[in-house]
C-alpha cells in the first residue's frame, strides 16, 4: 500500500503526525514517535507568556541594584535580549532536526504579532521544516468585537509569512461565526495549511475551597465530528491543506479524516493514553482495511466523501441535522 501524502509541501511517508504534546519535548518521546512510524512531528508549543515571564524575571535580577553603581547601567544589557524560554525552545528544534529523519514542524503559541515574528525566524533559522501558529486567543473582552478577533489572526499570519520561507499553518478554533469565510481569507493571506480545530481547555470549579481549576480532559472519537465535518466542507473550495487534530483514536478515525479531505491527521490524546507504538498498530490496520477494500494509495480516497464528492453533499448541512432528530424520534416510544 501507498501511504504517501503530502502536507505543507513537504512529502510524508503516511498521514500520521504526532501533534504538540509532552511526547513531543523530550528526545526520548521523538525517538519512539519516529520509530514507530510517525511521519512528522509538531514540537511542543513555545509559549509567548513564558518566554516574556523568563525576561521580566531576568530583568528583575539584574536591575535589582543598579542604583548601587555609577557603572552598573553600563554591563547590563537590555532585557530584549534575553530570550531564555526561547533558547531551551530552539536548541529542541536544532536537535530534533538532527536526530530525527523526518520533518519537523516548530508551534508558537501566543498572541502579539511582534513576539511571533522574532519568534518564527529563529525557529526557521534553528532548522524546522515548517512551523504552526496555534492563536489561543479567547475574547473575554465584552468591548471585542468580531471582526477585531479575526485581524489578529490576519495579522499575525501576514507578520510571520513576511518573516520566514518555510511553509506555515494556522491552528484554528471552531468558535468563529463564519468558519468557511476565514479559512478561505487565510488561505488568500498565504496559510499553506489549516489545523482544524485547537481545543480550548475549560476550567473547572472547586465548590468546596471556592476556586477556579485548570481541568484538562483528553479528546475521545467523538470529538472528531467537528472537524471532519469542517473539512469535508472545505474541501476543494479553500486552497490550502487541511489537517484533523482532534478525536483522532483509531484507524478508521484517520480514513474517515482523509475521506473528508484532510491530507494528514494529528493526534496526542490517543499516543498519550496508548503510548507511541500506538502509530506501529494503526499503520497496520490501515493497510490491512486498504488491501481489504482494493485501495492502493492514500491519493484515491483523500477527498471522496467530501461535500463535493458525496453522494448527498446536503447531509453535511442543516439536512443532516433534521435526519438525525426524525431518526431519533422513530427509533424511541413515548
Amino acid at each position: 500500500m501507498n501511504l504517501t501524502t503530502t502536507y505543507l509541501g513537504l512529502t510524508l511517508k503516511n498521514p500520521l503526525v504526532p501533534s504538540s504534546s509532552p511526547l513531543t519535548s523530550s528526545r526520548d518521546g521523538l525517538r519512539a514517535l519516529e520509530d514507530a512510524g510517525a511521519s512528522a512531528v509538531v514540537l511542543s508549543s513555545l509559549f509567548e507568556e513564558r518566554i516574556l515571564l523568563d525576561e521580566l524575571d531576568m530583568h528583575d535580577y539584574l536591575h535589582s541594584s543598579v542604583g548601587s553603581s555609577a557603572e552598573a547601567m553600563s554591563y547590563v544589557p537590555e532585557p530584549g535580549r534575553y530570550q531564555l524560554g526561547a533558547e531551551a525552545y530552539l536548541e529542541q528544534v536544532s536537535w530534533a532536526k538532527r536526530m530525527l529523519d523526518i520533518p519537523v514542524i516548530g508551534s508558537l503559541n501566543g498572541t502579539s504579532v511582534g513576539g511571533w515574528i522574532r519568534y518564527a525566524k529563529e525557529i526557521e533559522d534553528a532548522g524546522a521544516d515548517g512551523l504552526e501558529l496555534n492563536m489561543y486567543h479567547l475574547p473575554a473582552d465584552v468591548n471585542e468585537q468580531a471582526r477585531d478577533v479575526e485581524q489578529l489572526y490576519f495579522d499575525a499570519l501576514k507578520a510571520v509569512k513576511t518573516a520566514v520561507s518555510i511553509p506555515v499553518a494556522m491552528k484554528l478554533n471552531p468558535y468563529f461565526s463564519a468558519i468557511g469565510n476565514m479559512a478561505k481569507q487565510l488561505a488568500d493571506n498565504g496559510a499553506n495549511g489549516l489545523v482544524l480545530f485547537n481545543r480550548f481547555y475549560q476550567p473547572d470549579l472547586d465548590i468546596e475551597n471556592l476556586d477556579v481549576m485548570p481541568h484538562l480532559v483528553l479528546s475521545d472519537q467523538r470529538a472528531l465530528r467537528l472537524p471532519l465535518r469542517w473539512v469535508a466542507m472545505l474541501y476543494g473550495r479553500v486552497d490550502a491543506d487541511f489537517a484533523i487534530t482532534s478525536g483522532i483514536h483509531t484507524h478508521e478515525d484517520v480514513l474517515k479524516g482523509l475521506m473528508a479531505g484532510a491530507k494528514i491527521t494529528m493526534m496526542a490524546s490517543a499516543l498519550l493514553k496508548n503510548g507511541p507504538e500506538h502509530i506501529t498498530t494503526l499503520l497496520k490496520d490501515i493497510e490491512q482495511w486498504m488491501e481489504e477494500h482494493e485501495y492502493e494509495s492514500v491519493a484515491q480516497m483523500q477527498g471522496s466523501l467530501s461535500q463535493l464528492n458525496a453522494a448527498s453533499p446536503a447531509m453535511y448541512e442543516r439536512a443532516n441535522y433534521m435526519k438525525v432528530l426524525n431518526e431519533y424520534r422513530k427509533d424511541r416510544v413515548f
